[in-house]
């Protein structure tokens, strides 16, 4: 005997399961969009380093017995190995001294190029950068802001320049200076990046 309950069963769930299966197919196509990626690994940031060198390991200077109108000289270099252009000066740290006979000791400091420590063979002039006293040099030129200079040296090392000192003892100085001796002096060159330069 026909059941009617049945053909009424078979003609709804059709309709909701239906339904279900098209509302499948639509969230599949909303989460399958296309995609494409690049990239580029391996980054890292060095910082530059900026250092100062020169090719002395003994004091330019150890006079002795010096007498009115005795002359001297000699040569340093100083190397640089920054990675972009920098400004050099030179300045003396020394304290001040307590007598003047520096006073009586001319001091003249060209720079250029060529020479080395203990020898100023080859050494060619471009310019002078102080041409005076020793005790003047030491008393005014105290630190980077008041220092000589500055010498611009450009970036990708090796830099270098060179400085010729020369010494004078003045045929003026009196009898009161026979046995004296100065106090130590340091001449110190120091680099720092230029303002301008382009980052």
């Amino acid at each position: 005997m026909p059941r009617p309950w049945l053909n009424v069963l078979a003609k709804v769930v059709p309709v909701p399961l239906g339904l279900l299966l098209s509302g499948a197919l639509v969230w599949g196509a909303t989460n399958a969009d296309w995609s494409g990626t690049s990239s580029n690994s391996g980054n890292t940031w060095t910082a530059g380093s900026l250092g100062v060198a020169n090719d002395s390991k003994v004091p330019m200077f150890r006079v002795k017995d010096m007498r009115p109108g005795d002359t001297g000289s000699n040569c340093i270099k100083i190397k640089s190995n920054a990675d972009f252009p920098t400004a050099l000066k030179l300045y003396s740290d020394s304290p001040n001294w307590p007598s003047n006979f520096q006073s009586f000791i001319d001091l003249k400091i060209e720079v250029g190029s060529g020479g080395d420590a203990g020898n100023c063979h080859g050494f060619t002039p471009h310019r002078t950068a102080f041409d005076s006293t020793l005790d003047e040099f030491i008393a005014l030129h105290t630190d980077f802001r008041t220092g000589v200079g500055p010498w611009t040296l450009p970036g990708r090392p090796p830099n270098s320049l060179s400085f010729r000192f020369a010494w004078k003892f003045s045929p003026s100085a009196p009898d009161g200076s026979q046995g004296e001796a100065t106090n130590e002096a340091s001449f110190t060159w120091e680099a720092r990046e230029r303002s301008d330069s382009p980052k």
